[in-house]
């Protein structure tokens, strides 16, 4: 979830969707908002960005800038999950088949005007791996915990060398934006590099290879992108959309309203199933389209927190233990749940990975609904009535009671939390849901600062070898317990030997095998729960659909719908 809450994500970074969200949720053009000139784009943002600095903040709307501003040596085509090239024209695997050679478009230019070359490309990965730095991108980097061996050749050709056997191979740096070293390198230098670029950085001090370059930020209101003017891609969006407006909109229903109305363009959100409803008059009038996508690759996690800290909690003795996790997904009905929270636009998860992930994805369900077990489960763990019935009681004769987080404005989450404390409610287990905004609820999360949370954890691809910052005990979005040591239980430990083993191997069948075991180790264990997927819809003007967002699609493909925590990304 990188997967990241680092997207990723967890999208959640190793998934998106194919056409994501500011590609996909175009209106009409034409309904342009008060002062917008016919060349603008006007898209919502859900929350403000943390940092200009991807290596350094996870958060989804820094990522989204990323894709905007920046670019990287080579990118997934989510439509046909084929590695493609960008800055990087060609590459060929060397005769130790851990070495690439990558051939470098000519005569590319940063957005300042400055020539890229590999000394950038070298520059970029001393940054990331530099200790000082502690990028949110170098774990997701690592190979058994040894980085790329990134070196330039001349001033066009690059060769990375992975220290070990590597199954995704150049797949792995489709998340990387390649940083300019004439801006970056005196920070570097200087120790300073992790508070470079941050939000109250000067438009002109930023550089990049990507359409858009900054040129105004509105703490709390706006941030406004011109067109790149020495973008290398010709044709692309940087043709036709001389200008962005990046508004932010916290909340979903006041974005769906300005899309109504024509006050943006694009929105950072897919569809929620109450939406459609509201839409029908534009569908109706031809102003909007309605794509069904099938069913998303990401879906909202509960997951309890099992730091070790934690265990100094008197109620850790259940709260911690796996027996209480599986009286959870025992008290909750998967098919109520999609009936409920996405209105049937959705199907009941039978895997931590969605059944829209094809080439990965093996049933692995939840325990099965049983109200009844649950409440054997629950006795078992010496939890029991209080004499003045409905809610438990512990050994000690405290309350069965924890608070579980969730994003607030977010529909979905707000709907699944709903259901999840009703559902535990019925089995005596109380429920505090607190709601907050994106940015606070994350930075709860980054220091352990919970009993549980709810959240969409976005992953970066669908390949799970790019996502081990998750599913390895040692990774940072390892969110139930990140970054230990050594793995903490001996069910951690099998996956990160599996995953390990998974990451080396170029044989497929083999790979599948290994993560299909992932998944039964996590349908037993239980440390992140998914109750259903939702199927993605996403909203676009007809007209739109056949200019604008096919050239936005190939830019914006990468961009994580929903807030998120995205892993890799791919906060």
């Amino acid at each position: 979830m990188k997967r990241t809450l680092r997207r990723s994500g967890v999208r959640a970074g190793a998934i998106f969707l194919a056409v994501a969200a500011l590609t996909a949720a175009s209106a009409a053009m034409r309904h342009r908002p008060a002062g917008a000139p016919s060349d603008t784009l006007v898209a919502s943002l859900r929350a403000e960005p943390q940092s200009f600095n991807r290596y350094t903040a996870r958060d989804l709307s820094t990522s989204v800038l990323t894709l905007l501003m920046h670019d990287t040596l080579v990118r997934i085509n989510r439509m046909t999950n084929e590695v493609e090239p960008e800055l990087a024209a060609q590459w060929e695997l060397l005769d130790d088949h851990r070495s690439y050679r990558l051939r470098l478009r000519r005569g590319v230019r940063f957005s300042d005007g400055a020539p890229f070359s590999a000394d950038d490309v070298v520059f970029s990965f001393k940054a990331i791996y530099d200790p000082a730095v502690d990028s949110v991108l170098a774990d997701s980097l690592l190979i058994r915990g040894e980085p790329l061996v990134v070196a330039a050749e001349d001033a066009s050709t690059v060769t990375i060398r992975f220290p070990s056997p590597f199954g995704p191979g150049l797949r792995m740096l489709d998340g990387v934006p390649i940083y300019p070293r004439h801006r970056l390198e005196p920070a570097l230098k200087a120790g300073t590099f992790r508070s470079a670029w941050g939000v109250s950085s000067r438009p002109e001090d930023l550089s990049g290879l990507g359409p858009f370059v900054l040129k105004r930020y509105v703490p709390g209101q706006w941030l406004t992108l011109d067109r790149n003017p020495h973008y290398w891609r010709r044709g692309d969006a940087s043709s036709t959309v001389a200008h962005m407006i990046l508004q932010v909109v916290p909340d979903q229903d006041a974005e769906l309203l300005q899309l109504e109305s024509g006050g943006i363009d694009l929105t950072q959100s897919e569809l929620r199933p109450s939406d459609v409803p509201a839409l029908k008059r534009a569908v109706a009038a031809g102003r909007v389209a309605i794509a069904d996508a099938g069913v998303s690759l990401d879906g909202d996690l509960l997951w309890m927190n099992l730091r070790p800290e934690r265990a100094r909690d008197r109620r850790a003795r259940w709260l911690q233990h796996r027996d209480f996790r599986r009286a959870i997904a025992q008290s909750i009905d998967r098919q109520a749940f999609v009936d409920t929270v996405y209105l049937g636009a959705a199907v009941p998860a039978d895997s931590i990975v969605s059944p829209g992930n094809r080439e990965w994805h093996v049933p692995a369900p939840l325990p099965d609904f049983d109200v009844t077990s649950a409440k054997r489960v629950l006795a078992s763990l010496k939890l029991s009535p209080r004499k003045s019935g409905g809610a438990l009681q512990d050994e000690d004769g405290s309350e069965v009671r924890f608070t579980l987080l969730t994003q607030k404005g977010n529909t979905s989450l707000e709907r699944g939390a709903a259901l999840i404390r009703d559902s535990l409610a019925s089995v005596g287990v109380r429920v505090d849901v607190v709601a907050l905004e994106v940015g606070a609820l994350v930075a709860r999360i980054m220091r352990g600062d919970y009993d549980a949370a709810y959240f969409r954890i976005l992953t970066t691809d669908s390949d799970p070898a790019l996502n081990v910052d998750f599913w390895l005990s040692s990774g940072s979005a390892h969110i139930w317990n990140p970054g230990e040591p050594s793995a903490s239980t001996a069910w951690e430990a099998q996956i990160d030997a599996l995953m390990t083993q998974l990451s080396a191997s170029e044989d497929r069948e083999q790979r599948r095998t290994a993560f299909a075991d992932v998944q039964r180790i996590m349908a037993r264990e239980l440390p992140v729960m998914c109750f259903a997927f939702p199927r993605s819809r996403s909203p676009s003007t007809r007209e739109c659909r056949a200019s604008t967002q096919r050239r936005f699609a190939r830019r914006c493909s990468g961009i994580p719908t929903e807030s998120a925590y995205a892993p890799n990304d791919r906060s």
